[in-house]
Parts: structure tokens; sequence; C-alpha cells
């Protein structure tokens, strides 16, 4: 499985990075060799804009990743830029684990926090949550010629696997003895585990597979989303402090007006491509972007 670390190097790094010169500094403090940062964004926003901490795991594509020279890139990177500049505020980006982002939000550390977070009924009660900017379906992922599952109930006997902390994690619970639950702290290890036959069914939110599956066509695989577009728990939403009823207004309204611009769907066309069928076989060539 050596050839799975080279293509997401981003999977298994670690630390915490920030814009600007932080890279640059923190390679400079450890001696080593700094190379040309490649962040080639570039803020419209005056010197004097205040400038956000904001959360995010770095290791979950589309949503949030470094690239080879620590940059954040991905769908939520793009996205919280976008709202900043309609807004008036930068961005600061630090990388932290899945259960840290939102402890970090809570205590005031960091503004917000945004990388693939959906909706959950018991995230509103403790967190200032923005309204939907982002259509993240919770999916199954199978091997080909395994199975023939059509949704939640074909699952019910076999071994499934999802990330900790998930949405996904808490429908397979609430399945109980039906299925047995396999959760890692990453979404790509749980991947592994179905490709190397670990368990029987991948449970995720499906641009997250989307984009796994076109760095590795060599494993076909078929994805079943199963919930509807309308359904809560399949927005994506950015997590703020509960009180911070100021910045919670500000995020919404940036919101509101880039999707009558059309940016959120350009952003994911960028990171995804064109829509393609999920309930069909799903192999392709195109490697991840």
């Amino acid at each position: 499985m050596k050839q799975l670390y080279r293509a997401l190097p981003f999977v298994l790094s670690v630390g915490l990075f920030g814009c600007g010169n932080s890279t640059q500094d923190n390679a400079n403090a450890a001696g080593a060799t700094v190379t040309e940062n490649k962040d080639n964004f570039v803020s419209k926003l005056p010197d004097t804009a205040p400038t956000l901490k904001v959360a995010m795991t770095g290791d979950l594509p589309p949503f949030s990743f470094q690239d080879d020279y620590g940059n954040m890139q991905g769908t939520d990177v793009d996205s919280i830029r976008a709202i900043g500049e309609e807004q008036g505020f930068k961005v600061e980006f630090y990388k932290e684990s899945w259960q840290d982002m939102f402890d970090s939000v809570e205590s005031g550390k960091r503004d917000l926090a945004i990388s693939g977070i959906s909706y959950k009924d018991d995230r509103a009660v403790r967190y200032g949550l923005s309204t939907p900017y982002f259509f993240n379906p919770a999916t199954i992922m199978y091997l080909e010629g395994k199975f023939d599952i059509k949704g939640l109930n074909d699952i019910k006997g076999l071994k499934a696997g999802t990330l900790e902390g998930s949405k996904e994690e808490d429908t397979l619970k609430e399945m109980g003895s039906s299925v047995e639950l396999v959760s890692r702290p990453t979404a790509f290890l749980a991947y592994q585990d179905l490709v190397q036959g670990n368990t029987d069914v991948f449970l995720y939110d499906m641009p997250v597979l989307q984009y796994i599956i076109k760095g590795y066509p060599e494993h076909k695989v078929k994805i079943v989303p199963y919930e509807a577009a309308d359904a809560p728990s399949a927005q994506q939403v950015v997590l703020m402090a509960k009180e911070n009823t100021k910045l919670i207004k500000s995020v919404n309204e940036g919101i509101t007006k880039l999707k009558a611009k059309g940016t959120f769907k350009k952003i994911e066309e960028k990171w995804l491509g064109a829509a393609e069928p999920v309930n069909k076989t799903t192999s392709t060539n195109q490697q991840a972007s």
C-alpha cells in the first residue's frame, strides 16, 4: 500500500500552519531549507482588515488539505476566503484534529471552523452554525460485484467503516447490533479498510468519496447516497461560537451573496468537476485535482 501514501501525502501531514509567512517561519525555526511558497492567493482587502483564525483538519480532501508547501487547499479554503473577501475579513488557517476544531472554536482559541462540517441538531444547540453553503450528502461506498446495495437497510449484517465523530458514525450507532461499526481517525484510513477487505462498506460524505476514487481508478466501487437534497444533515455549514452573533450574521450574509453569484458552484466544479451519476459503478482515470 505504499502507493496510497505517495498519492495522498497530506493525509499523514502534521503540524500547525497559518497564512502569510508562518510556514516559512516554522521551517526556519526547524533549520529546514525553505522552498518557494506556491499559495498564489492574494487578498484584495486592505492591510487594516481584521484577520480571523480558521480551524480545519487539513487532511480531508476535497474540503481541506495541504499541498507540498504546507499551504491549505480545497473547497472549504476557497469558500471561507470568498466569504471573507465579500465581508471584509482575511483568514488565517490552523491545522487541527477533527475534535480539536470544535473545542478550539468553543474556547475562543479560533474564530471559526470549516472542514466538511455537516449540520447536526446537537451541534446547532452547542455551537453557532451558519446557513448551508454546500450540499454534502452521506453515502455508502462498496466494491463492485460484492453486493447490491440501494440504501441503509441493505448494509445490515455487514462490517461498516466510517470516520470518528461523523454524522455517518451516528447513523451506524443508531443501527445498533445490526451492523459492525469500525470507526477510524481519518477518512482515508477508512477507505483503506474497504479496499483491503477489512470492511464491507464505507459510509461517508459524497464529495470526499468522489475525490478519493479519482486517485485510485484501479479500485472499482459504487457509491450510493442515502440523504435527500433537503435533509438538514446533508447541508454543510461553518461552525462558530454560539455567542458570536456578529460573526454568525456576517458569515451568513456572505454565504447569501455568494450563492446568488454562483461562487460556491464554481468552487465545487473546480475541485470535483461536472456532476456524475453516483448510483453506478464509479471508475475514472482522471487524477485528483
